[in-house]
């Protein structure tokens, strides 16, 4: 089935929006730790676990069923009910009352959000030639600067307002909505004229897996996103908690001075979580549009390029991570905070792109649910809760204040073995891209 220019453009666009709601519901728990922190009487470890564990188990783990049925079935219904169902529990975060409730209501987030990701990029990898594939999955994975952005700038102004609970309850609406207008406005490229899903089947669960571990290049690029997503989810879910235990006097003193040139009333939360969400959004898009574009680029003459361009990308990070969080005041901590922001979100697009090219189109939404399966396990499951329990540790000798800092700087280095990683891939990718 064709589709026009323009019909293709809005369907990328309204996969883009659920995307952003997607990390918008995922991370704006970040912005939110420090209040709830107070209020709920939580330790670092359990903020850890709230934002990686209590989410990333049932998202791995439900992510390979839910793909299997997107080898099948309708992948459009699949996202508009996943989109749905993370954006209700969402809400219920907002009037949990205990550690326990929170952490059920971030396990039916991830619940919901296992069905979008993988469906979505068979969605795309089908919208789209693979020539423009790295740009096309550039595009779509704005969604998570443009989350993280909106999610740390609403979030930290409604939390100042009116609370943390409110914060919840406000970003949940926009899912169910956007949900039922996927539902009844984004083609599925497999329906007959008839408006039947193609009758055409998937090869068995056994065979699809056994073509992703034959493929050296998928199995080493599984092994560099599950580095990466360690040190990313790990520190997304303390810049906050780093800001404002280290730079606390620095962000008031700035929220004052707003307050004075512009009339914006901003408590130390609502200031960090604007420019931190303003910070996310311009250089995380950035960097997502940089590594599409400049992949596209140069892989049209070496396909090579979708592991090179991300194994340079990670080996800068450490450097400027540790230049970002030893510095001295928080108006340079921020400033250098853009550099590693933009170099994290370089690898999305020719990662996504290249793990959609090196299996059969029946096989995609299989290979992008194990690769986000051993990604969020490892990173998102254990990211945030090895740099909650390394801070715990060290702030019994340093303080709260330095063990956060160098937890943050310590983690950071694992994103060695991932540019490693990257480069082991690099090859073997040539022999190994099927379509």
């Amino acid at each position: 089935m064709s589709f026009s220019p323009i019909y293709r453009r809005y369907s990328l666009a309204i996969l883009f929006l659920i995307y952003t709601l997607n990390f918008l519901d995922r991370q704006i728990v970040n912005i939110l730790a420090e209040p709830m922190k107070r209020d709920l009487h939580l330790a670092d470890w359990q903020l850890g676990s709230l934002t990686g564990l209590a989410f990333a188990t049932f998202y791995a783990t439900l992510a390979l069923p839910i793909a299997r049925l997107a080898e099948r079935y309708d992948r459009v219904k699949i996202i508009a009910a996943s989109t749905v169902i993370w954006s209700l529990f969402t809400g219920l975060c907002g009037v949990a009352h205990s550690f326990l409730h929170l952490f059920l209501a971030r396990i039916g987030v991830g619940v919901g959000e296992a069905g979008c990701t993988p469906a979505s990029h068979s969605l795309i990898s089908d919208y789209v030639p693979r020539e423009k594939r790295a740009s096309a999955m550039a595009a779509f994975s704005l969604g998570i600067p443009a989350g993280s952005l909106i999610g740390m700038t609403i979030g930290g102004l409604i939390a100042d307002s009116f609370g943390w609970r409110a914060a919840f309850l406000v970003v949940g609406l926009p899912g169910v909505i956007l949900g039922c207008v996927a539902l009844f406005t984004l083609p599925e490229p497999r329906r007959s004229s008839a408006n039947k899903v193609a009758t055409t089947s998937p090869p068995g669960l056994r065979a699809g897996l056994n073509e992703l571990r034959r493929n050296r290049t998928y199995i080493w690029l599984t092994a560099a996103m599950s580095a990466m997503a360690f040190v990313t989810y790990g520190h997304f879910a303390f810049l906050g908690s780093f800001f404002l235990r280290n730079h606390n006097d620095d962000l008031v003193h700035f929220g004052g001075l707003l307050d004075k040139a512009l009339g914006l009333s901003l408590g130390p939360v609502g200031f960090m979580g604007t420019a931190l969400g303003l910070i996310f959004g311009i250089f995380g898009a950035a960097g997502t549009w940089l590594g599409g574009a400049l992949t596209d680029r140069a892989a049209s003459d070496d396909v090579r390029a979708y592991a090179t361009v991300p194994a340079i990308a990670a080996f800068l990070l450490p450097p400027s991570m540790l230049a970002t969080y030893l510095a001295s005041g928080a108006l340079a901590a921020l400033a250098l905070l853009s550099i590693p922001i933009l170099l994290q979100a370089i690898y999305y697009g020719p990662l996504f792109a290249s793990v959609q090219s090196l299996v059969q189109p029946s096989n995609r939404a299989t290979a992008a649910a194990i690769l986000l399966f051993f990604a969020n396990l490892i990173g998102l499951g254990l990211g945030p809760l090895t740099v909650g329990l390394l801070s715990d540790l060290l702030a019994t000798h340093i303080g709260s204040a330095s063990g956060i800092r160098w937890s943050l700087i310590i983690s950071s280095f694992v994103y060695v073995p991932a540019a490693g990683a990257f480069l082991i891939a690099r090859r073997t990718i040539r022999e190994d891209m099927v379509s």
